[in-house]
């Protein structure tokens, strides 16, 4: 993809030179549902980074001001015209608006560029930050899934499910 560019951010292909800085947030998710991402060891990350570079799936996003990156927004093609978004970032970034930043760039290239006409994300009960940054998005919430999917499973092995929120937004919602 060509590079997004924001006042403090570039959004961007991931390349193999970002493995050290995937791997200070995928180490140890902090969120659940990023726990199928997680990376053991340096060779993971590595491997990762340079996966998701060969494809537009998996966007990292850069401070330019370091020129590290410091997480990644994602968009998931769906046909005929929906895309499936979400963000992770390092929380080592967290409370600076780097998310809301990228978001927007991502929610407005999709539209703009992509020809998307309904973007959606899902969020868990608990994820009280994505929820905001979903309600800055303009996005609605349409609804909660209980006991919608297992990310973890408890000291028994038994798997522990989350509820789900899901919001979405349509063209022109965001255009109005």
């Amino acid at each position: 993809m060509t590079p997004l560019e924001t006042d403090r951010l570039i959004l961007r292909n991931f390349d193999a030179a970002d493995a050290a800085d995937l791997f200070a947030y995928l180490h140890k998710p902090v969120v659940s549902c990023f726990a199928s991402l997680r990376l053991e060891d340096m060779d993971a990350a590595e491997a990762k980074a340079g996966k998701r570079g060969e494809s537009d799936d998996y966007i990292a996003v850069e401070l330019k001001a370091e020129g590290r990156v410091i997480g990644d927004v994602f968009g998931m093609f769906e046909e005929p015209d929906t895309y499936s978004i979400g963000w992770n970032f390092n929380p080592a970034f967290g409370g600076a608006g780097y998310a809301s930043e990228a978001a927007f760039a991502l929610v407005d290239h999709l539209f703009r560029r992509k020809n998307a006409r309904r973007l959606y994300a899902y969020t868990e009960d608990d994820n009280l930050s994505s929820q905001r940054l979903c309600e800055r998005l303009k996005m609605r919430r349409e609804g909660l899934f209980r006991e919608f999917i297992s990310f973890e499973t408890d000291s028994d092995g038994q798997p522990v499910y989350v509820n789900t929120y899901q919001y979405a937004l349509l063209r022109n919602e965001w255009e109005g």
